[in-house]
């Protein structure tokens, strides 16, 4: 019998990058390597315990430009080629390292490419989401949803665009999974207050906050995080157990940072030799990361000695062991101080696992396995299962609070981003003109009116403003955003004047393609 749960909540997320216009477009690159470092690798590991029979839980979000980039044709066709050629430099890795100490490891890369591009294209068809439904039918995923292109809700002015986001993103969702979503991620954990009355509209259930926003909520809850609270409109929202977090995530005091574990900022499309490696990095000769890493993190100095997978293998089932050790005796703790189980919600940017991690998708394994067959204190649970169990809860309003620097807004809100609202907000109130006089509008115009809602919520990514806080990709990020503003401004205007140019909507709706059945009624105000 458990006496508390722990819920894993991994939120994968990606911006929307699909350029039909040139086919080697270096960002692209970003959702190969997930695919292929983390998307893949954790299916895997869960259809390893759905065989073993582990009645594991675990919950998933899944971001509706993730999943329109992993349902596009064009970009699983890149993404094709681009498992080739990794498998190709894999080959040719084998016969390099021979006599070496780094051969284990090229065979390893070598057998991990061929059976990740056997699950991507023969056993799920080139279509990941599949498996994530497949999953949650058999009950082992509660797949939830996020805004539709990850926009930051609390610094949007109009209701009208926030509902938008959330009515894309469940509208996205019932397409791919034939129903409501029950949870909702909100992007960046940025809540603000009224964003729950809109997800209420929208039928969900609950949401999650990071640590602050459920402990500075207008009433102290008494539970802590430990329990879920709900808003004055009935919305429950669940809140991050730093604890586990940071045991995770930290890769100074976390599992990630151990010596034996894989280098991740050493890789042989920087390390080899140029005219070897040329044809597996860009085209235009930029050098970029190939997932084939030789080195373990070693120190904390320069000095790198060699990876050794079966020892980082079995590092990642101790701190597994560890993870749950550390839960059980938190539980039991708190278990003397609540009238009900105890849950402790881990959330976690699903890339940390593979991607930054190599090992995390065996650790995040491991832990469920141990959770089943070691730890009879602890049973994994999803948010929506420990609201049907515990109906009953208090009822405050959360604060205003995000993940990130500091906790409230200010990686999204900097001087290196915070001239972009102005434009957001101008470009929003004009969408909300165009789709309040003009919803009856059909032919050119009604392409032109759903292009240039798609334009908009292309430019409110939360991404743009993230990476110009952060300082890498930074010309890409205003590219993106100055880019997505002109072309709403260039439709909003003939929309306006009554002439649409057909040539240019063409050529953006082939571009810019995600949600082809949106609805402008979102941004209607007489909805």
């Amino acid at each position: 019998m458990a006496n508390g749960f722990l819920c894993f909540v991994l939120h994968a997320h990606l911006p929307f990058v699909r350029h039909p216009e040139y086919e080697y477009f270096l960002e692209e690159r970003w959702l190969f390597e997930a695919i292929t470092e983390t998307y893949v690798p954790l299916i895997e590991k869960f259809d390893e315990l759905v065989d073993e029979g582990i009645p594991f839980r675990l919950t998933f979000s899944v971001s509706p430009t993730l999943v329109s980039m992993l349902t596009d044709g064009l970009l699983q066709q890149r993404y094709l080629k681009y498992i080739d050629n990794l498998i190709e430099l894999a080959h040719k890795e084998t016969t390099r390292t021979s006599g070496t100490e780094f051969h284990p490891i090229a065979l390893m890369y070598r057998d991990r490419l061929l059976k990740i591009k056997h699950i991507y294209t023969d056993k799920y068809q080139f279509n990941l989401i599949n498996a994530l439904a497949k999953l949650k039918h058999l009950n082992r995923l509660e797949v939830i949803t996020c805004a539709a292109t990850h926009g930051f809700l609390p610094l949007m002015i109009h209701p009208e665009a926030i509902r938008a986001q959330i009515g894309v993103a469940v509208d996205i969702y019932n397409k791919h999974f034939g129903e409501t979503p029950v949870g909702f991620w909100l992007p960046e954990c940025a809540y603000s207050e009224g964003v729950d009355s809109i997800l209420k509209e929208f039928g969900i259930k609950y949401f999650l906050t990071d640590t602050h926003g459920v402990l500075f909520a207008s009433h102290r809850p008494k539970f802590g995080i430990y329990a879920p609270i709900y808003c004055p409109t009935g919305v429950a929202v669940f809140g991050r157990d730093m604890e586990s977090s940071k045991q995770v995530w930290s890769s100074n005091e976390g599992y990630p940072g151990d010596f034996d574990y894989r280098e991740y900022y050493r890789d042989i499309g920087h390390d080899l030799e140029y005219g070897y490696i040329q044809p597996h990095i860009h085209p235009d000769g930029i050098r970029v990361n190939t997932g084939l890493k030789y080195f373990r993190i070693t120190g904390k100095d320069n000095h790198k000695e060699p990876y050794n997978r079966e020892n980082a293998l079995r590092k990642a089932d101790i701190h597994a062991g560890n993870f749950l050790f550390n839960r059980e005796h938190q539980i039991k703790h708190l278990c003397s101080l609540m009238d009900r189980e105890p849950i402790i919600v881990a959330p976690y940017d699903a890339e940390l696992f593979g991607h930054w991690w190599f090992e995390g998708p065996e650790w995040l394994k491991s832990v469920l396995r141990k959770a089943y067959y070691d730890f009879d204190l602890i049973e994994t649970i999803t948010p929506g299962d420990y609201l049907k169990k515990y109906p009953c809860n208090q009822v405050a309003r959360p604060c205003p609070s995000t993940w990130g620097n500091k906790g409230y807004n200010e990686v999204w809100l900097c001087r290196e981003n915070d001239w972009i609202y102005r434009h957001l907000h101008i470009a929003a109130g004009r969408m909300i003109e165009l789709a309040s006089n003009h919803h009856h509008s059909g032919g050119l115009t009604e392409r032109a009116l759903k292009q240039a809602a798609r334009e908009l919520l292309l430019a409110q990514s939360s991404d743009w403003a993230f990476i110009m806080n952060t300082g890498t990709m930074v010309e890409y990020a205003i590219l993106r955003t100055k880019q997505h503003i002109h072309n709403f401004l260039a439709l909003y205007d003939q929309i306006k004047s009554n002439y649409i140019d057909a040539g240019m909507l063409a050529e953006l709706e082939n571009k810019n393609n995600i949600f082809p059945d949106i609805d402008i009624n979102y941004y209607n105000k007489a909805v």
